[in-house]
């Protein structure tokens, strides 16, 4: 359990922690060993499982209501040292399964011997009937990640001359540690008998004890960072600061399954504003428009099939504090931008889109898939007058899957990905990213 269980550790710590190219360029070999034993582990342990049945054959026949992925996690890094913790998935149906949709849920509880720790709890949910959904997301994280500037545009600081090479654009990452809350509820209720849903939404972040490592600001003349620089040009605290506000959200979600669709659409959109009277360090909006398709390519097939993904994300009025800014990685379940670390590409807008083929392995069977997958990031900076889509940044890769609970279509996803200026990074997790 403790071998299956690092797979998962690592799907959730890469992803959801900005590690996700880290580790891979540390060293690149030993992790693509580990991440292909552990996702084989991970196979046998699902084989094991679905050999292991009840003395009482009628115990079999009957649907758990709730299905646990238990996922004890042991692993260990240069950043992070000894890493110990849990990380669990949840699927479940409140309600008759032909009428009601199932709910998922991803949960996170890690510590380091650096004293980093790392946890989170992130749901879709459906009441019975589908009477409402409800999305949480919930985190406390000690953590620390590099920063690179807004927009794709990849070019020299402007604030400094000689530091970087406008020909190689090779910019030297800027690490920033931080401690973040986050506290995210919305609830939605559908329309009648339509698969439209609409609600409100409660939203609040916090980052503070902000450490901006590359900051030198007893240096002549002085080492500042894209944060600093950020903060002081839109009268912003550097330390510490906050989001608090309500959304407006709406949803038409016509998938045939949460986990691991085979068709169906996706469309959410949601304007968020923050207010100094609800506790926010400053007055802002932002917009955030999603739409995901499905296409088979096989009437015989389902699983043969083309996944769409594509999101923007907007400032629409007011400050936003550069931590909180628009940026691929930190979507809900922190799945854009494979081949990249988390916040690689940050903006005042980001337009993110994403196309995968999904296909099975098997002549027969469904057990085992495989993807191919390539997406492109845009992002902006209005200070720096880098326009959206004036410049755009590619990822491309491939990878396995492993269908862990077949009645649910629940899978164990292992992928490669590959990226600009050398980037890359191996991506474990559960369900499908998208």
């Amino acid at each position: 359990m403790i071998t299956c269980g690092l797979a998962n550790y690592l799907a959730n710590f890469v992803n959801s922690q900005g590690m996700k190219s880290k580790i891979s360029r540390i060293f690149p070999k030993k992790t693509v060993l580990i991440s292909l034993l552990t996702f084989l582990l991970n196979f046998y342990w699902a084989i094991a499982q679905d050999h292991e049945k009840p003395a009482d054959t009628s115990i079999s026949k009957r649907e758990r209501k709730v299905s646990i992925i238990p996922l004890p996690a042991i692993a260990g890094d240069p950043t992070s040292g000894l890493i110990i913790g849990v990380a669990p998935a949840f699927s479940w149906t409140m309600g008759n399964p032909e009428t009601t949709s199932m709910s998922t849920a991803l949960g996170l509880g890690l510590v380091t011997t650096k004293r980093q720790l790392y946890t989170s709890l992130r749901s879709n949910a459906f009441l019975k009937d589908d009477s409402y959904t409800i999305l949480t997301d919930f985190r406390f994280n000690i953590n620390n990640q590099p920063t690179y500037g807004l927009g794709t545009k990849i070019w020299e600081r402007p604030w400094e001359s000689g530091s970087v090479s406008r020909e190689s654009g090779d910019l030297k990452k800027e690490m920033i540690f931080f401690r973040h809350l986050r506290l995210y509820g919305i609830a939605m209720k559908r329309l009648q008998n339509s698969r439209f849903f609409y609600g409100l939404g409660y939203h609040y972040d916090q980052m503070f004890k902000i450490d901006d490592k590359s900051l030198n600001l007893e240096a002549s003349p002085q080492e500042l960072t894209f944060h600093e620089v950020f903060q002081r040009e839109k009268g912003l605290p550097t330390k510490r600061y906050k989001q608090s506000g309500v959304s407006l959200n709406a949803v038409y979600d016509s998938r045939d399954n949460v986990a691991n669709p085979y068709k169906g659409q996706y469309l959410f959109a949601s304007w968020r504003g923050f207010s100094e009277i609800l506790g926010s360090t400053s007055n802002s909006g932002t917009l955030w428009l999603e739409y995901r398709d499905y296409f088979r390519l096989s009437k015989e097939r389902p699983r043969n099939l083309l996944a769409l993904w594509t999101y923007a994300w907007s400032v629409t009025n007011g400050e936003v504090p550069y931590m909180f800014l628009p940026a691929v990685g930190w979507d809900m379940f922190a799945r854009s931008g494979r081949a990249y670390t988390q916040g690689r590409f940050r903006g005042e807008d980001v337009v993110y889109t994403e196309l995968e083929w999904r296909f099975p392995l098997q002549k027969n069977k469904e057990r085992f898939g495989g993807v191919i997958f390539a997406n492109s990031s845009t992002a902006s900076s209005r200070t720096e007058d880098i326009n959206l889509f004036s410049h755009f940044q590619l990822g491309y890769g491939l990878g396995l899957r492993y269908m862990v609970l077949p009645k649910k279509r629940i899978n164990i996803a292992l992928d490669y990905g590959f990226g600009v200026r050398g980037a890359s990074g191996i991506f474990l997790n559960v369900n499908e990213m998208f």
